[in-house]
């Protein structure tokens, strides 16, 4: 039993956390029946997000055999979980997700691309460069729609472009971690990459995710620039903790365990809600 939790990786629910951003910007937080949409969407998500980490394990089990932390952490090449175990994990989890669809349909709809665009790249554009981190990207993007489907709110483009710099900002540091610390052996892709090259992308990534931050908040939501300098002091420390700590293979890993990024997300997020309260 304890494997097949470990199969669904709950650690990684957080990234969900992005299903929230629609309702914390839209005032909705104050609302019960936005809260309860909001959570039931988050739920599906963490749902969906179990169903691709099981594909994408089952997948790369002789891969990750030959990781140096994969190896003992992946249940099905550490050997805990077997193959046919994981299939019935598998199909409990898509027939959820098809309950969901009769309570949120919008929602559900945002969760079928996701999950398509995750078998695609399990089966074929993981081994794309480039393409591979815009899917990774694509994934918080997606949880921000759902987030605004379940609310039936339209996002802003400035969310949209803010959201999407800000995941190509933690998938490409995500590649280059893989890359320095176990090497292009560790997966196909990264023998295509060079860490000038994924560091140019992520510097580029975190400019774009600070900037369209600031004109977002500046054009639309101006009681938000206090918050401006906690969002520059988080892409700060989180690079702080990718080049000094060799963190940021896994954002969540990075997050849950240095306290100071934490903290910081949870300013961030109180500072929100206060300023935008009624």
């Amino acid at each position: 039993m304890r494997g097949l939790v470990r199969l669904l990786r709950p650690r990684q629910w957080v990234k969900n956390g992005f299903v929230f951003v629609p309702l914390l910007f839209t005032g909705q937080f104050t609302q019960g029946h936005a809260v309860a949409v909001t959570i039931a969407a988050a739920a599906l998500f963490c749902l969906a997000s179990s169903a691709t980490y099981v594909v994408n394990d089952w997948r790369d089990t002789e891969r990750d055999r030959a990781h140096p932390v994969k190896r003992h952490a992946r249940p099905m090449a550490a050997g805990v979980v077997t193959p046919a175990m994981a299939l019935g994990l598998l199909v409990a989890l898509y027939a959820i997700l098809l309950a969901g669809a009769w309570a949120l349909p919008r929602v559900l709809a945002v969760i079928a691309i996701y999950l398509a665009l995750n078998l695609a790249y399990s089966f074929g554009l993981k081994h794309q460069p480039v393409i591979d981190i815009f899917v990774i990207a694509s994934g918080f993007v997606l949880r921000v729609i759902a987030g605004a489907q379940a609310l039936a709110v339209p996002v802003s483009s400035w969310m949209f472009v803010t959201t999407l710099c800000l995941a190509l900002y933690l998938a490409a540091v995500k590649r280059r971690q893989e890359l320095a610390q176990a090497g292009s052996g560790a997966r196909e892709v990264l023998d295509k990459y060079s860490l000038p090259l994924i560091d140019r992308y992520a510097e580029m990534s975190a400019t774009g995710a600070l900037v369209f931050y600031s004109l977002f908040v500046m054009s639309t939501h101006q009681e938000l620039i206090v918050t401006i300098p906690v969002v520059l002091f988080g892409l700060f420390r989180y690079w702080y903790i990718v080049d000094r700590k060799g963190g940021g293979e896994s954002p969540t890993d990075a997050l849950l365990t240095d306290w100071q990024l934490l903290l910081t997300v949870l300013a961030w997020i109180v500072l929100c809600a206060v300023r935008l309260w009624g």
